[in-house]
Order: structure tokens, then sequence, then C-alpha cells
């Protein structure tokens, strides 16, 4: 498993394509000498719309370059934003057909007519010059592109596109607006077709084409595209401007980019002259939101001030976003006294990342005060705040709350969002309740929402956190059928998703998939692995991976630690486990909350009760709160060495601060009691999980078919068996060795031999303890002869036990029991 998990974490940047960029085409036209003004060109045939790759695979010359004055690209530097068109390049007649062309409705059937009557003017005023029809031109497509007129701007780019004159009528600024204008109607595709034709027909491109390219792909989510056209540019030859750079660095934010492969865009763009601006460094912010790089966010947010640069309410919000998804509610705070000290006030987006902050580390008082507090300084709560107190409160377990917050966001009228209704499926979801998770499907619907990618990605994270994985397959395939391409955060949670079922070769697979699709493992797809692993405790892959890890490729985080608890936990390396707690208390590993509540978990499943305790006071002194997780491994610990008034307390302080008992923690509950004299609660609390719609598993069944088992009420535990069938739930080995073991106590050994021939005429394997239990028994009974014969005859009952099954089963009575 630890070869085909091998994670080199930056994967080599896609081979450039074996064929030249554009294809070969030489330019027939004399460019010293422009052609005379041609009769009105036919109307222009509809756009041809290739997909991307062809741009990027096809052959690609270099030709001279052709001076041309032009208008700087950017918003910022439009004399036009915010205020009615003009344009003081713009001839009266080239006003005159932009007014008309505006005014809705515009019949296009005359837009011929328009545009012959205007080179028709240029050639009786200006002759055989064309710069000032250029000019026109340009002015027209900008003026229909900023009152998003965006058919009617293509339709005149293709219109003069046609001319035999095109070249010298068509500037470069032109073919960036339209490439531009094609991005915002999402028609990618048509961009990149445009971008190549013109190439191929000798037309001259250069970086504001590139630029404006890049920005449609990156504006459509197409970031990988986008990467592959900056390459190819660079390739080329054509130097990047500080824009396309701002641009690139955006796109590889938002893919999630490992820090290092950015700060060599910075340093290259350095070394080409250009000086990062403000918006870069706001950027570079935003880099460090997803891998929680504060420590790196806080470097640029230096250099920003020392190169001279105020940070503005921008800077400062994403400097909060990315401490508030790094959990550092201590820095964030830093950070509003300073934006305030500067003059910003706080705004929604400001008190949404604090709030975030808190709820993602568990202080859900202080993000409830936060709430309050914008509302004092007249900031209205929004959807995003609701959602994220609500996910806040889910995720400790405290479902009550969760829906309160709820209620209260309707009630203010703030209409929930697709993030809202993924919130709740998540909550219905890992609580076992499914028929409400598919009501808030349903009023999905009903509210007009749409399903994303993180609708699915949760319902994948769903099903496989209840270990269901023909459904983990079955919403994947519905999902690719509904249109959505998988990226890197359903690669994720299919990773996570099929190794919670225990599907480890399918996590591989999955892992594989994600390679061939081009996608970059970031620090999730790196936990998400290290977090299969733990599961088959396979700890020493785990620590490779780590090693890979901190070997410059990606910052390990608090939840990369906890997978590596998990897995010395299950890999029973109690010593290593031992050692890496002490780097956590001793803060060598900063002691996160997540690591702690690990400390806890694992510590509990591992049986060490001082230990468990211990790490759960350095919860509490370091301010945390415990979540519902945390609270169900103290009850399991307890519950299962008997500590009744210890686990008491537990569930008096779970009730008292608002946590909603999960499944776990009525199994945990259920399990004590099947091993004391107050046997029956067992039941009691099963149905108690039935009457809050709580749907009992194996688990629940099994504790109390033991329950009662262990204390001869065979007709009870044979009732809870029906019950359990009648639910749909299929009885394990657990299940029927328990009856094996009971019967077989009570010298009731027909009994205890139908059982195990029921459990195999309905295809339950038995295993060694299935046997063991027979034949200690028979020991125990001072019945030795009888069970040596039922060895003997071991094999009419099971056909298919393992080779050597009977031999080690004699042995058993003649070493344990002579």
């Amino acid at each position: 498993m630890a070869d085909k998990m091998a994670l080199p974490l930056l994967l080599p940047n896609p081979p450039p394509s074996s064929k030249p960029f554009f294809p070969n085409h030489h330019q027939t036209q004399n460019a010293s000498q422009p052609p005379p003004l041609p009769p009105p060109p036919p109307p222009p045939p509809p756009p041809i719309t290739p997909i991307l790759h062809e741009l990027l695979s096809s052959p690609q010359t270099q030709h001279p370059s052709y001076p041309r004055s032009r208008t700087r690209i950017g918003r910022s530097r439009d004399s036009n934003r915010g205020k009615p068109w003009s344009h003081h390049r713009l001839s009266s007649q080239g006003q005159h057909i932009l007014d008309s062309l505006i005014n809705s409705p515009f019949d296009s059937s005359k837009l011929d007519e328009q545009l012959h009557s205007l080179v028709e003017l240029h050639r009786d005023e200006f002759g055989s010059s064309l710069d000032s029809l250029s000019l026109d031109v340009l002015g027209i497509v900008k003026g229909l592109a900023f009152y998003k007129k965006f058919e009617l701007a293509v339709s005149v780019f293709e219109w003069f596109r046609n001319r035999d004159d095109c070249s010298y009528i068509l500037s470069g600024s032109v073919v960036s607006v339209v490439i531009s204008t094609l991005g915002k109607m999402g028609r990618v595709s048509s961009a990149a077709s445009l971008f190549r034709s013109l190439h191929k027909d000798g037309f001259n491109l250069d970086v504001y084409a590139y630029t404006s390219l890049i920005t449609a792909c990156a504006s459509n989510g197409r970031y990988m595209e986008a990467v592959s056209v900056f390459k190819k540019m660079e390739e080329q030859g054509c130097k990047p401007t500080l824009i396309t750079y701002n641009v690139v660095l955006n796109v590889y934010g938002k893919m999630g980019t490992p820090w290092h492969k950015i700060k060599a865009i910075v340093e290259g763009m350095k070394s080409a002259g250009i000086a990062p601006d403000s918006y870069t460094y706001n950027t570079l912010i935003t880099c460090c939101r997803r891998g929680s790089l504060y420590v790196e966010a806080a470097e640029v947010f230096e250099e920003m001030k020392a190169a001279g640069f105020a940070p503005d309410k921008v800077t400062y919000n994403a400097l909060l976003d990315v401490y508030g998804k790094s959990r550092r509610t201590k820095e964030a705070m830093e950070v509003l006294k300073d934006m305030e000290l500067n003059g910003f006030s706080p705004s929604i987006v400001s008190y949404n990342s604090l709030i975030s902050a808190y709820a993602r580390d568990g202080l859900l008082e202080e993000a409830m005060a936060l709430k309050s507090q914008m509302v004092e300084r007249g900031i209205k709560p929004d959807v995003f705040t609701y959602t994220t107190l609500f996910s806040g409160y889910e995720k400790a377990g405290k479902d009550e709350a969760a829906m309160r917050v709820f209620e209260e966001m309707r009630g203010s009228g703030c209409k929930p969002n697709i993030c809202t209704f993924n919130a709740l499926i998540k909550m219905h979801g890992n609580r076992g309740k499914f028929t409400e998770m598919m009501n808030v499907l349903e009023e999905i619907n009903a509210c007009k929402c749409t399903p994303d990618i993180v609708t699915w990605n949760t319902l994948l994270a769903v099903f496989g956190q209840n270990g269901m994985d023909s459904e983990v397959s079955g919403v994947f395939r519905e999902m690719k059928r509904a249109g959505f391409v998988p990226e890197r955060d359903t690669f994720n949670t299919l990773i996570s998703a099929y190794s919670r079922c225990g599907s480890f070769d399918q996590a591989v697979e999955v892992y594989k998939s994600m390679q061939e699709a081009g996608i970059t493992p970031d620090l999730s797809s790196y936990n998400a692995v290290l977090a299969a692993l733990a599961r088959g405790g396979l700890w020493e892959q785990s620590e490779k991976i780590l090693a890979e890890m901190k070997n410059g490729r990606c910052k390990p985080n608090e939840l990369t630690y906890s997978s590596l608890l998990h897995a010395y936990a299950n890999g029973k390396e109690m010593e290593r486990l031992h050692i890496l707690a002490e780097e956590i208390y001793s803060a060598v590993i900063e002691p996160h909350a997540v690591v702690l509540k690990t400390l806890v978990l694992v510590f509990s499943k591992s049986d060490l009760l001082l230990e468990t305790e211990h790490a759960f006071l350095e919860l509490r002194k370091k301010g945390f709160s415990p979540d519902i997780t945390t609270l169900n491994a103290m009850l399991s610990i307890y519950g299962r060495r008997q500590m009744v008034s210890k686990a008491s307390e537990i569930l008096r302080f779970m009730n008292e601060m608002g946590y909603t008992p999960s499944l776990t923690t009525y199994n945990s509950v259920m399990y004590m009691y099947s091993r004391s004299q107050d046997f029956e609660k067992s039941e009691t609390f099963l149905r108690e999980i039935m009457e809050k719609g709580i749907k009992p598993d194996i688990i629940s069944y099994n504790t109390v078919i033991f329950a009662y088992c262990r204390n001869g009420r065979m007709r009870d535990a044979s009732r809870i068996f029906s019950e359990m069938g009648a639910s749909g739930i299929s009885p394990d080995v657990i299940t029927y060795n328990t009856f094996v073991a009971s019967y077989a106590a009570d010298s009731l050994f027909v009994e205890a031999i139908d059982v195990v021939r029921y459990m195999i005429k309905h295809g339950c394997k038995p295993n060694q303890n299935t046997y063991n239990s027979i034949v200690d028994w028979y020991c125990k009974h001072n019945r030795q002869d009888e069970g040596k014969k039922f060895v003997d005859n071991l094999r009419e009952l099971d056909p298919h036990i393992a080779t050597g099954e009977d031999s080690r089963l004699l042995d058993r009575i003649r070493n344990k029991w002579s």
C-alpha cells in the first residue's frame, strides 16, 4: 500500500504538446500598402467553437509584430467606469451607430446596413486611411460590451473580420475586448477558437489578447486551461504584464497550488522587472487561505507594507479569512483592531471571517457574541453568518442549537442558500437520519436552488461516513451524469469515503484517477490519504508521507498530525503514540484543539484510561470546548470499565451544555448497561433511539442481544434478532457468536450447532471464535470427548472450514483443557 500511495505533491506540469502551438501560415498581403476599401462583405457565418485543447495542441510560427497605439486593459484605468459610455475617439457617425445599437430593441437584420454606412463614411472622409475606422470599431465594440450587448459586440467584430482588410481595421485592443466578451458570455471554447484562427490568419496577437484569454478561462472556472495558456504564452516569448501575473496568481490560489510554486511565479515576475502592486499582495494573501498558511500570509502582509503599499479593506478581510480558516482566533482579533485603527470599519465580510474562526475552533459562545456585536453596529447578519454558526453547532453535536440558528435565519427574512442546505444534509446524514436528509433535497428543489459540487461532495462524505460504499459509487455516477466534473475536493472526499468503508483499493484508484485528471494534490489530498492509511493502522507509510510533506512540498497541519495519531493507535504502536503525545503537550507540535481532541479519541479506543483523562484535562486547560465526538470517547472508556458515576457525569454535562446525543453516545451507554445488573436498560435506550428518529445500527442490536443472552433471556434475544432483520440490518458473525456462546454456556449444544448451521445457510461464515466457544464450553462442562467428536465431524457441518482448523481445535482441547 505504501508504494501505491506514494504522493509526490508537486506533480510535474503537463508536458508540452508534441505539435507546435499554431499551424504554419504565411501572410500574403503586403503589410506596407493597405488595400483600398472593398465592397461590404456578406453577413458573417456563425462562429466556430472547437474546444480549447485544440488551441493548446496546434502549431505556431513567429510573426513580426506591428506596433499599435492601444488603450490599457483594466476597469481601474477606464475613464468611463461608473459613467454613461463615452469614447473620445469615436466619430460622430460612430457614436450615432453605437447609440442605435444599444437602443433596445435593435433589429439585427439592419446591422449590415449600419456598418456599411460607417465604412462608406470613412471612405468618403478619409480615403484609404483605416486608422479612424479602426478607432470607431474599437469604440463601438467596447461600448457594446460596456452595455452588456455581448452578442452584438461579437457580431460587429465578425462583420469586420470577414473583410479582406480586417488586419488593418481590427486592432489588438478590439481582439482583447472580444475575447473578454466571449468569456463573460461563458463561451470560452469560442474565445479559444477565435484566438487560434486569428493567429492562423496572420493576425498579431499580443500580451493583452493572451491575458484576456487567460482571464476568460479563469472566470469560467477552467483553471487548468488558464495555466496552460499562460505557459504557452511564455513559450512563445510573449512577456506577461502585471495584470497577467495577477490573474495567474489568482488562478493558482483557486487551484490550491503549493505555496513554493506560487512564490516561483512571483520571483519570476520580479526578475522580469515587474514590481507587485497592492492587488498582487492581496491576491497572495488570499492564496494562503486554502493551505491555512497564516505564517506566509503574515509575511506577505509585512512585505506589502515595506514596499510602500497601505493595506486596504480587501487586504484586512483577506488576512482575516486566512486566520479564520487557520483557526487563529487571537491573531484574527489583532487584525480586526489594526483594521479599525487604520480607519477601516469592519464589514459583514470581516465579521463573517471572525465568526468562522471561532466556530471552527468550537468557541461558539464567542462566535455568537460577535454576531451580537455586529448587529449592535448596524450590520445585519447574512446567509453566510447564519450558515457558519449552524455548521459550528452541527460539528459540535449541538443539533438543537443549530436548528435554532436556522429558524432565526428564516425568521429574520434571510433565505437559506445552497451552502445552508448542504450543512443540513451533512447534519442529518451524519446522524443517520436519511429520511430528513432526503426532505432537505426536496426542499432544495422547492426553493429553486441548484445543487452544486459541494452538495454532491457532501452526499459522498455522508455515505462514506456511514460505510455505505455502494451508495458512494452510485452518487458519484449520478454526479457525473448530472454534468458535474469531479474536482480536487471531490477526489479528496472519495478517497476519504472509500477508506471509511474499508475499500482501500478503491481509494487508491481514486487517487490515480485524480493524477490522470491532471489535478495536483494539495494539503487536503495528503490529509485524505493519511486518514485512509490511519484507518488501516499503516503508520510506517504515514510517516513516509509526513516526511515528504515536511520536505518542502506541503506544510502539515493539525489534521495531518491527527491522522498520524490514529495510525499509531490503530497500528498498536503505543510507544510512538506516547512520544507524539508528549511533543504535543510540550508544544513542539502546536497543541491545537483538533490534535488534543484526537488524543482523547486515540487513548480512549486504546483503552488507556489515565492517558485519556490527561488529554481531556489538557483540552479543557487550553480553553477549548469538547465536541460530541470527544465526549463520546470519554463516555465510551467509562462505559467499558463500568464507571457508571463518571459516565453519568459526562451525560449530565452533555445535557446541560446542549449537546445532541448521537448514535455513538447511545451505543456507549447501551454497552455499559449490557454488562451491568441493569441490563434491561439497554433495550430502553434502543427504544429511545428509535423514538428520536435515529436508525439503530448493527452495534446497537448486537449490544442488546448480548445483554439478554448474557442473562439467559434467550427469547428476548431472539425477539431483538427478529427486529433487527425486519429493520433491514443483516446479522454479522458477532451476532451469531453471541447466541452460540450463550447456548453452549447453558449446555444447549444442539441449539448452538443449529445456530452455526443457520448462519452458514444465510451466508455468514463462522470464524475461529465461533468454534472456540463450542469446544471451550464442552471442556468447561467436562465433556471433552464430546468436544473432540464435534471437531471430528466439523467438516460435515461446515465443508468450507479452513485447512488445519480441525487440528487447531483439537490442539486447543488438548493444551488448554487437559
